[in-house]
């Protein structure tokens, strides 16, 4: 064969496997975009089927909130301006759950069992009713215990003793009697303070102390007005003993809830509201109470009652 055809056809040999080169490179892209291009896909994959931005919270679905029912002037503290008396609900008596009565008092704030407090006497035009917003009416024996020993309402529904030299008489307290009324002072009703010395009197030395009465019924339930599942304030009445903590039932378990200074321990959130309760005295024992359903401004029974000491 010719030289110049040995020529030709090695030349021709070469430029296919140069057109072959540049095919097998150059497909027109480049790889680093095709990387770039995967990961923006699997970025995009996991956005909101709302729409959203990638990278932005989802949509969430959201309640407009319930306003929260702040204390009127009837309930602030030293108010003695009540709405009408509510209804009386019948309800299934609650379960005593938990009798874990102690001796002493571990519970108890300021005003302790077993201890003798020294003040004075004074009186005022009482209706039963005042910062602790229990209903004004029949119960004429209260009084009105002095701020210290109020103590943010953990002295609401105590009943105590009130010796002087001219007698003796025992009062629910119901009311606060602030700025004026010193530590150890109760501010009785007209008809307890006449129990004690004539109304000329205006104050007398007295000594008190905390007592567990027997004649008190039992307990009942009510819903402050404007509760709802999504906010309530929860009051007990009628309890032999004070009070040192309401709970109430949550996914969580029990959940004590903050007490305001009128009287209703609050569940801000709502959580538990309408759920089972769960009281406890000063002396450490529990009652649970179910079947407390959420109905405001409705008192209701609940069969049961604390131990007397």
């Amino acid at each position: 064969m010719p030289r110049r055809w040995l020529f030709l056809s090695a030349a021709s040999a070469l430029v296919v496997v140069s057109l072959v080169i540049v095919l097998v490179q150059g497909d027109g892209s480049d790889p680093g975009s095709r990387d770039a291009g995967s990961v923006a896909g699997a970025r995009a994959s996991g956005a909101s089927p709302t729409g959203s931005t990638p990278g932005s919270p989802s949509p969430s679905r959201t309640r407009t909130p319930t306003p929260s029912a702040s204390p009127t002037a009837a309930e602030s503290p030293g108010a003695s301006v009540h709405a009408p008396s509510p209804t009386v609900s019948a309800t299934r008596p609650a379960e005593r759950s938990t009798r874990a009565v102690t001796a002493s008092a571990p519970l108890a704030g300021r005003i302790k069992p077993g201890v003798t407090y020294r003040g004075v006497a004074t009186f005022y035009d009482a209706d039963g009713g005042g910062a602790c917003m229990y209903d004004p009416g029949g119960d004429v024996l209260t009084g009105a215990m002095n701020s210290a020993d109020y103590e943010s309402a953990r002295a609401c529904g105590a009943f105590v003793r009130v010796d002087a030299g001219g007698g003796s008489v025992t009062v629910r307290i119901t009311n606060e009697c602030p700025g004026d009324c010193a530590p150890g002072q109760i501010d009785l009703s007209a008809e307890a303070f006449a129990r004690l010395a004539a109304p000329s009197a205006g104050r007398v030395p007295i000594s008190w102390t905390l007592v567990s009465p027997s004649d008190t019924g039992t307990v009942s339930v009510r819903y402050k007005t404007g509760s709802t599942r999504w906010w309530c304030g929860i009051q007990l009445i009628g309890h032999r003993n004070p009070l040192a903590r309401l709970e109430v039932r949550t996914g969580g378990g029990w959940r004590a809830l903050p007490r305001a200074g009128y009287n209703y321990f609050l569940a801000e959130d709502g959580g538990g509201c309408g759920g089972s309760i769960r009281v406890t005295d000063i002396y450490g024992e529990r009652l649970t109470l179910d079947g407390i359903a959420v109905r405001p401004d409705t008192v209701q029974p609940t069969g049961v009652q604390f131990a007397r000491h």
